[in-house]
């Protein structure tokens, strides 16, 4: 897994984990404060935000280690895969556009970075040299 996206990951894993254990309790605690939790908007705010937060750090702690499981090195150098760099002709706009593929997290198509999943990503991977493909 590249590094920089790992950093990224757990930077906001820590980022969201400091604001279930500091912010949010605080949030909670004032809107008790207010009286009544049934009619208190601010109470449930807080606490439906806390539910999120709980469940993106999952989420994040699972494509974490789902990424950790990818050895680049494994992935076949004569096929299209996860990083692969590759120069497609596009005969609708009659030009060459060079792309490369990387995860959903890393997409940034004014770069030309383009995630596996995307419909382009998608037709591109385990083709070779000299394929031809058609994107929908």
């Amino acid at each position: 897994m590249p590094e920089q996206l790992k950093k990224k990951l757990q930077e906001e894993i820590a980022t969201l984990e400091h604001e279930l254990t500091h912010e949010l309790p605080q949030e909670i605690k004032k809107a008790v404060a207010m009286g009544d939790l049934s009619e208190n908007a601010e109470y449930h705010m807080a606490k439906q935000r806390q539910e999120f937060v709980k469940a993106r750090i999952r989420q994040l702690g699972k494509r974490l280690a789902d990424l950790s499981l990818i050895n680049m090195s494994s992935i076949p150098k004569d096929k299209v895969g996860l990083g692969s760099k590759v120069k497609v002709f596009d005969s609708t706009k009659n030009e060459e556009v060079e792309y490369k593929l990387v995860t959903s997290e890393e997409t940034d198509v004014s770069s030309g970075k383009i995630s596996t999943t995307s419909p382009i990503g998608r037709a591109l991977l385990n083709k070779k040299v000299g394929d031809t493909v058609t994107v929908i």
